[in-house]
């Protein structure tokens, strides 16, 4: 079974997330503070990280380039409301393996894990 980290802090996204991967057989983790994925990724074993952008502490981009800079190869899918071209190039550049928009279907982020996971 595939475990996933999502790292958001607006509990109704983080909700609908942790219950809809659930549904679809996954296992997965919420932290909604950016100080706070570092302890949960040496604490437990993560196969994917749906990453928010905008969070409390370290933001989205910080978290992705300590993730890289510390040898982390997991998937992370960048979830997130920054519009613009220029913030999806952007997180690509820093390791981002995907990126959706909010508001989204649930169904798109679902093929995108899958993928990943392949």
């Amino acid at each position: 079974m595939y475990r996933i980290l999502i790292v958001e802090d607006e509990p109704r996204i983080a909700e609908f997330l942790e219950k809809g991967l659930q549904r679809y057989g996954f296992e997965t983790a919420t932290v909604s503070n950016g100080n706070d994925v570092f302890p949960g990724i040496q604490r437990d074993r993560f196969d994917l990280i749906l990453l928010d952008l905008g969070l409390p502490g370290k933001d989205g981009w910080m978290v992705l380039d300590e993730l890289r800079h510390g040898g982390t190869t997991l998937p992370i899918v960048i979830v997130t409301a920054r519009e613009g071209e220029d913030n999806k190039v952007e997180s690509f550049k820093r390791g981002a393996n995907d990126y959706i928009m909010k508001p989204f279907r649930f169904k798109e982020l679902l093929t995108k894990v899958n993928m990943l996971l392949r």
